[in-house]
C-alpha cells in the first residue's frame, strides 16, 4: 500500500474531472488516487471508470456536501496520509515530495497545505488558502497572500515552510490518525469553514499545521458555488459563528460573539447599501440558524480551548481602517 491517498470529492463535475485529472495522474506517482463521488447525476463516475481504471471510486449515497462527503468517503481509505484535493485543482511536478518529507520528519505536524495559486492568473495567489491561513481575535480568516478581496502577486515571498493556523480545504493534507481522532469534519457545516474548524480542533489538541511553499497547485475557485452566491454568504456567516461557539476559550466566548454580532450587522448594512439585499437576508438567516442551534453547538465544545489562537487583534481594523492590504507577521 502506498503511504498517501489523493482523494478528490466530486459532485456533477465531469467537466472538471476531464480538465484536471490528467495533472493529478501525471504528477502523483507516489499516491493512490481516489474519486469520492457525492451521488452525481452526470457522467462523472462513468468517465472515471472508462478513462482512468486505476483510480479507485467511492460512491457516496447522496450529495453530502464537502464535510460529510469526505467523512463518509474516508472511512474506506487506509493510507497513512490523506490529500483532500478539490476537483478544480491543477497540481504541479513534484508537488507531493516536500509535503511527504514534512510528515516524515515532523511527527507533531498533522496538517499541511501547499502554496495555492490562481489557475486563471498563475502569477497571483488564490483566494482559498493562498500562502497559509490565520484568524484574528474575532474569528475572521485571512491568509498570507490574501486579505479579504486583496490578492498578492507571487514573488516568491512565501516560498518558506511555516506554522499556520488553518489549511484550506481546497488542498489539505492530514494524517489519517489525526483525522479519525478528531472524528473528521463537522458534518453540520455542510460546506465552508469546516476546514478551519477542523484545524482549530487539532490546534486545541496540540497538533501543528504547516504551510509548505515548496509545493504549488493552481485552483480555479468557485467552480461548485459561485463567489457572489447568497448561499455562500449564508454558509460563511453561519459556520463562522458555529466555529467560534465550538472553539473559543471560555473567557473570550461572550465578548467575541457580541462583537461579531455587531460586525455582522455592519456587513449586512453594507450589502444593502451596495444593492445586494439577498446577501443581507442571507446574514439574517445565518444568525437565525446560529441562535436556534446554539445549545447543540455549545455541547460540542472540547474540554480544552487554547487562548493563543489568533495572530492579530483585528484584521477588519487593519484592512479597512489602517489600509494594510498585505500580510503582517
Amino acid at each position: 500500500m502506498k503511504k498517501i491517498a489523493v482523494v478528490i470529492l466530486n459532485w456533477n463535475g465531469v467537466k472538471l474531472l476531464e480538465q484536471f485529472l490528467p495533472s493529478v495522474m501525471k504528477f502523483s506517482p507516489e499516491a493512490t488516487i481516489y474519486v469520492a463521488d457525492n451521488a452525481s447525476s452526470d457522467a462523472s463516475v462513468a468517465f472515471v471508470k472508462t478513462n482512468y481504471p486505476s483510480i479507485k471510486i467511492i460512491e457516496n449515497k447522496g450529495n453530502y456536501g464537502f464535510a460529510k462527503g469526505y467523512n463518509e468517503a474516508l472511512v474506506a481509505v487506509e493510507e497513512e496520509i490523506y490529500a483532500l484535493v478539490n476537483s478544480d485543482i491543477e497540481v504541479t511536478e513534484n508537488w507531493l515530495q516536500p509535503i511527504l518529507s514534512l510528515f516524515e520528519n515532523e511527527p507533531k505536524t498533522a496538517i499541511v497545505q501547499p502554496k495555492i495559486l490562481d489557475f486563471k492568473n498563475k502569477s497571483k495567489f488564490e483566494y482559498a488558502g493562498a500562502g497559509g491561513g490565520f484568524i484574528d481575535k474575532y474569528g475572521f480568516p485571512y491568509c498570507r497572500g490574501r486579505i479579504f478581496e486583496t490578492l498578492e502577486a507571487d514573488e516568491n515571498q512565501y516560498n518558506d515552510t511555516v506554522e499556520i493556523f488553518w489549511a484550506t480545504g481546497a488542498c489539505l493534507f492530514i494524517r489519517k490518525e489525526t483525522f479519525r481522532e478528531l472524528n473528521g469534519f463537522d458534518a453540520d457545516f455542510f460546506a465552508h469553514q469546516e476546514e478551519i474548524d477542523l484545524c482549530w480542533r487539532a490546534f486545541n489538541k496540540g497538533y501543528t499545521a504547516k504551510y509548505c511553499g515548496q509545493s504549488s497547485v493552481y485552483h480555479v475557485g468557485g467552480a461548485t458555488l459561485k463567489t457572489g452566491s447568497p448561499m455562500k454568504t449564508f454558509l460563511n456567516f453561519r459556520n463562522s459563528l458555529w466555529m467560534l461557539l465550538k472553539n473559543l476559550p471560555t473567557n473570550q466566548l461572550l465578548p467575541v460573539l457580541v462583537i461579531r454580532m455587531v460586525l455582522d450587522g455592519i456587513a449586512g448594512i453594507k450589502f444593502l447599501l451596495e444593492g445586494k439585499p439577498k446577501h443581507f437576508w442571507a446574514i439574517l438567516k445565518s444568525h437565525f440558524y446560529f441562535y436556534t442551534n446554539f445549545l447543540k453547538f455549545y455541547r460540542k465544545r472540547n474540554t480544552v480551548q487554547k487562548a493563543n489562537y489568533f495572530a492579530i487583534q483585528s484584521v477588519v481594523y487593519d484592512y479597512f481602517i489602517k489600509k494594510n492590504t498585505k500580510f503582517l507577521s
